[in-house]
């Protein structure tokens, strides 16, 4: 504790964002380009060093919080990127990508704002990478092991890390022509820079994994085939599945999946694409669904010159505040919350029909409704209770040329046929079965992160991608292993 009076003197103060109307003109990071490290050190020196650390449980990869807070406070960077390193594969992605329930547990949060733990971790990232605090960790020795990884995804990833760095040969399975998963492109560049992803990659081949891209396992490759070349086969394909919205003109051109429209913008910025052929462009957008993959949608619509852009969220508007009865310290709260690209619609005025920023709360889609041609022209809404249900005279309509559905993912992905080809169970819901070892009904397959715990946050799948590693090395080995593994498989966020 470098300050012991830092949280009572020093104000939080977060990461400044650059203007909405000069950040909406490029793809880059929305944040001032080096204003975090000047100010992140008195924000490391709010941490009170509390007896308890319930930032600890809050976060499920068990960050070491306190320690690197105070070590960050003392400018000591190069330890607190090995207490960083400690417990987090890729604290670069987490540090832009993670909503941080780390400070909804942060102690001081009871009743002042939060540490800024999510900052201090990427500055601590970032810097490592500086200062080349980072190199590759090749294994000492080989165990002649292999083990295949299905799926590039945050946990496919920490999973091939940790048992490369345990000496196993492994080979990751990507479908993509990149690797990254959702990553690469499902999260637009705006809150996450490619080159972030590209050089873990490159320091993981440096290290001695291998990557096998365009390759569809169930569809290039034979599941079968590919478990009896390994020792072992993980599966972390992620929950690709997306939900449907079941109503009146679905079937009409223009609506579409949210990613089936993100990642066309991504390839945009990959240089694969000179336009997206789903562009947002003059057109009136209207997004379905208030969650993170529908505020991604926003900020791209917005970067592409939407002529209006709309988000609905079945669910009321959230206060302000902690509501301490529904969601006391140290849970998640669900609180009204104004991400980058909210924050542009609201400075630019993108969406005129909205309650706030861009949204419009406690809605509900009733049908869509087209011209002629069989294009999409309108959608109609209907304001909902708490229970869901129609207020009588609340039906309004709005204009939409491109509708975008963010309504979530339900599983893996069945057509590629990776399920059926490897004989895996599901579970009711439709992700993997697996056991208290994280391992599937079919000897020395595994299962990982969202393809088995269903639609998750980058802190878990991360989390299960090293545990997962965990169980493959006890496996592998013969009943031991030195990995970490900071979840089960049954584990979840704490709630009321």
């Amino acid at each position: 504790m470098a300050d012991p009076k830092g949280f009572l003197i020093t104000p939080r103060e977060e990461w400044p964002r650059r203007p909405a109307g000069e950040r909406v003109r490029d793809w880059n990071e929305v944040y001032v380009p080096g204003a975090l490290l000047p100010i992140v050190g008195k924000q490391a020196d709010r941490c009170m060093d509390c007896g308890v650390p319930f930032c600890h449980q809050a976060c499920p990869l068990g960050n070491l919080i306190p320690e690197w807070n105070d070590l960050v406070a003392r400018s000591d960077w190069e330890a607190a990127s090995e207490r960083l390193h400690a417990t987090n594969n890729f604290p670069e992605f987490t540090g832009r990508l993670c909503p941080a329930p780390c400070e909804a547990g942060c102690v001081l949060a009871i009743n002042q704002p939060a540490v800024t733990i999510k900052n201090v971790e990427c500055a601590i990232a970032d810097k490592a990478w500086e200062e080349g605090f980072t190199p590759p960790r090749p294994p000492d020795r080989l165990s002649g092991r292999t083990v295949a990884v299905i799926g590039s995804g945050p946990t496919g990833l920490a999973a091939a890390q940790q048992l490369t760095r345990a000496g196993h040969t492994v080979a990751v399975y990507e479908r993509d022509d990149r690797i990254g998963g959702l990553m690469r492109y499902g999260i637009p560049e705006f809150k996450m820079e490619k080159h972030h992803l590209e050089r873990r990659i490159d320091q993981m081949r440096a290290e001695g994994t291998k990557f096998r891209t365009s390759t569809a396992v169930g569809r290039d490759v034979d599941p079968a085939g590919l478990r009896a070349r390994y020792d072992a086969v993980v599966i972390a394909t992620g929950a690709t599945a997306w939900r449907e919205l079941d109503v009146p003109g679905r079937e009409l051109a223009g609506v579409h999946q949210a990613m089936e429209y993100l990642p066309l913008a991504n390839r945009v910025r990959e240089g694969d694409l000179e336009s997206s052929p789903l562009s947002a462009a003059g057109k009136h957008v209207v997004i379905v669904g208030g969650g993170d993959t529908g505020a991604d949608c926003l900020g791209t619509a917005v970067r592409e010159r939407a002529a209006s852009v709309t988000q609905l969220d079945i669910y009321a508007q959230p206060g302000a505040e902690r509501d301490e009865e529904a969601d006391p310290w140290p849970t998640y709260p669900r609180l009204y919350r104004l991400s980058a690209a909210h924050e542009e619609a609201r400075d630019l005025r993108s969406a005129p029909a909205a309650d706030a920023d861009a949204r419009l709360f406690a809605a509900s889609t009733l049908r869509f409704t087209g011209d002629a041609q069989g294009h999409v022209r309108s959608l109609h809404l209907v304001g909902v209770d708490a229970g869901r249900r129609p207020l009588p005279g609340t039906e309004r309509s709005l204009p939409a040329d491109l509708v975008l559905l963010a309504l979530g993912f339900s599983g893996p992905d069945r057509e590629d046929g990776l399920v059926e080809g490897l004989g895996v169970a599901l579970e009711p819901r439709g992700t993997i079965a697996r056991d208290g070892g994280f391992a599937t009904n079919v000897p020395g397959v595994f299962a990982a992160g969202d393809a088995a715990r269903g639609q998750s946050l980058i802190v878990w799948a991360i989390a299960e991608g090293r545990a997962v590693a965990a169980a493959v090395d006890r496996h592998l080995s013969g009943g031991s292993t030195r990995l970490p593994a900071p979840v089960g498989p049954y584990d979840r966020p704490m709630t009321v």
